[in-house]
Parts: structure tokens; sequence; C-alpha cells
């Protein structure tokens, strides 16, 4: 089983996308829960978390929501990012034959224009991060922040692809 992990601030539509992608998810069992950090929303994203069943936290400290966590593995992902078709057999599969970290690999289809790529490093949740729940209570230090979180990790590349969170942005 899979904890999902996403931290917010003011982000409700793209909140609302990434969880209607992760229905699949839970619906073939392999999505325990979700757990939404926010950091002083004003908009719906408390609303939409509790209508999609997830936790809520507006106080958290990265180490107790780890522990808290009921999967035996963990998906960091940003509000906005959707996994693209076959992620659930793949993670399934991933998570019962592995014991180290792994990214989702960035959708062919939605790539930035050259030159905003060039030169830019990638935010270190646009990927996503999978890992095991024991690994990330080993690296997780009290007042962190996800992004902080998961930089320190080395993780594999997953052939499933991602839609970034910047898509959904942009959409706006």
């Amino acid at each position: 089983m899979l904890t999902v992990v996403l931290e917010c601030q003011d982000q409700e539509p793209e909140l609302a996308q990434t969880l209607s992608a992760l229905v699949a998810g839970a619906v073939e069992g392999l999505v325990s829960d979700v757990v939404v950090l926010d950091h002083g929303s004003r908009d719906g994203t408390a609303r939409v978390a509790d209508a999609a069943g997830c936790r809520f936290h507006s106080q958290w400290d990265i180490k107790d929501i780890i522990r808290s966590a009921r999967g035996e593995w963990l998906l960091f992902v940003e509000p906005g990012a959707r996994p693209q078709a076959g992620w659930i057999d793949e993670v399934s599969e991933y998570v019962a034959l592995n014991k180290v970290p792994a990214r989702f690999t960035a959708s062919r289809g939605y790539r930035r224009p050259f030159l905003q790529r060039v030169g830019r490093t990638r935010p270190p949740l646009e990927l996503g991060l999978l890992m095991p729940k024991k690994l990330a209570i080993s690296a997780a230090k009290s007042g962190m922040r996800l992004a902080e979180f998961v930089k320190a990790q080395k993780p594999r590349q997953l052939s499933s692809e991602l839609i970034p969170s910047w898509v959904a942005r942009a959409a706006r």
C-alpha cells in the first residue's frame, strides 16, 4: 500500500487534478491514503482535501507525518502533477521488488519550451518521489519541507510518465 503526500499553498485546482488522477490507484488498492500538508491556503484547498477523504494538516512536522503514514511506501508529488496510464501496475511491481527510491519519467507530451529548459534546474518534486517508509523516516528531519527532504535522494527512474504540476498552473 502507498501513502501519497502533497504540500500545498493556495493550489485548490491543482490539488483537485492530482487527486482525480489518484482515484484509480485507490480503486485498485494501491493508494491507501493521501496526506495534504498546507501552508496557510486561503482558497478551497482544505475543502477539496476533505471532500476527497484526505488527511489535511495546516501545522505539521515531516517526521510525524511520515510515521503516521498508513502505507509502507510513500509517494511525494506536487499538486497538479498527474501520473499517466500504466502507473498503477508499474508502481505496484516496483514496490514489490525494490527497496530504493524512484521517480517518474517526464511526460513526452508536456515539455517546457527549449529556452525555459536550458540552464534550469528541475524542482526536486517535479517528477515525484516514491520511497519506502523506513528510508523516509531515517532521512527526515524535523522542520524540513518536502523539497528539502527529497533533494538528498538518488532515485531510479520509472518508465511511467508524470505530467508535471507546471502544466496545471499554466492552464489557470
